[in-house]
């Protein structure tokens, strides 16, 4: 059975994709490796628990001597890298975690792969050469849009926060072992994802807990700055499909056009509790509260998926109106993201 290291699989899309892949790949043997950090979560791999091809480990990428283990233990063939620290607000107030995990845990797990699988730059070992690894990134790392014009995979990179910064270094890292020792790797770069099991620190689950609970649902700003919704499936099943089929060396955008300013958010998932949840006095818009906007705020990303689509030919499944109503409804139906 072939041994693929999934890293942050506990986490938001991590735990998402993991279930998926390992019930779509069962001759595979999924190792999830988490630290379980305030992001990570095992309850939302409860799927996984009776799975023969799935193993998880605690552990924090940045530990040499543990992914040295692993990779030896299991003779690890692939690696799926999610793991990172990744809210905007927290690399502000503390960058340094940032750096450590985004930057040399990401050097960590590359160089012990190219260990592993290599002999020599341009040489696999006997049996090791379809060995790959697959990073992910985001699309931050381009800067921000005006209101018109999209990312594609020639953007200058641009970062404007320390996250962004952090995931930056690590996509010049992957794009360096291609090029110096000519490892088999992908990179994709995803606009904003929503759906089930997100933590409550993100956009959408802060506006459910706080509708729910009757409390101000803070806006930054003016609320205009727009972003690219993906549905977190779709960007799962496009992982898949980049690290099956994606060309060595290459990166491909993910995202779902499906552009949205905050505000427009917050007032679709209004309208949505207003119909299946609704408030015994009001409306749940009525509790939108405008706060002073985050330092640096990126005023608008979106993601041109022209490559993905005409290349490997994926195509999203959910648009934004149908895979927010789904969202809402898991939530409902697990009980509201926790204050």
């Amino acid at each position: 059975m072939r041994s693929i290291l999934v890293t942050g699989g506990a986490g938001f899309i991590g735990s998402n994709f993991v279930p998926y892949f390992a019930e779509k790949y069962p001759d595979c043997h999924i190792i999830n490796l988490d630290k379980l950090t305030y992001a990570g979560n095992l309850d939302n791999l409860t799927e996984c628990e009776s799975m023969t091809n799935y193993t998880f480990v605690k552990g924090d990428i940045c530990d040499e001597a543990l992914i040295q283990t692993l990779f030896r233990q299991h003779d690890i063939r692939g690696v799926i890298h999610f793991a990172a620290e990744s809210h905007v607000d927290n690399s502000i107030k503390g960058p340094k975690a940032f750096m450590e995990t985004n930057v040399m845990g990401t050097f960590n797990l590359i160089e012990n792969a190219r260990r592993h699988w290599m002999i020599a730059p341009g040489q696999y070992r006997a049996g090791y050469e379809d060995c790959r690894f697959h990073h992910i990134s985001t699309d931050e790392v381009y800067g921000t849009l005006g209101e018109t014009g999209y990312f594609t995979e020639t953007t200058p990179y641009a970062p404007n926060s320390p996250y962004s910064a952090s995931k930056a270094g690590s996509d010049f890292i992957i794009r360096a072992y291609h090029h110096t020792y000519g490892m088999n790797v992908t990179t994709s770069n995803c606009s904003n994802n929503y759906g089930p099991k997100q933590h409550e620190e993100k956009l959408i689950p802060t506006i459910i807990r706080k509708c729910l609970a009757e409390e101000p649902i803070p806006v930054y700003g003016n609320g205009q700055n727009v972003r690219d919704w993906l549905y977190v499936l779709d960007h799962c099943k496009a992982i898949d499909l980049i690290y099956h089929r994606g060309k060595s060396g290459e990166t491909y955008n993910i995202g779902g056009h499906n552009e949205r300013n905050n505000l427009e958010i917050v007032q679709a998932v209004c309208r949505i509790l207003d119909e299946k949840k609704p408030r015994k006095k009001g409306k749940y818009a009525d509790l939108i509260s405008f706060v002073t906007d985050r330092p640096g705020h990126d005023l608008r990303y979106a993601i041109d998926a022209t490559k993905l689509t005409k290349e490997l030919g994926w195509k999203a499944d959910e648009n934004f109106d149908t895979g927010i109503v789904k969202t809402v409804d898991w939530y409902l139906l697990r009980g509201k993201p926790k204050n």
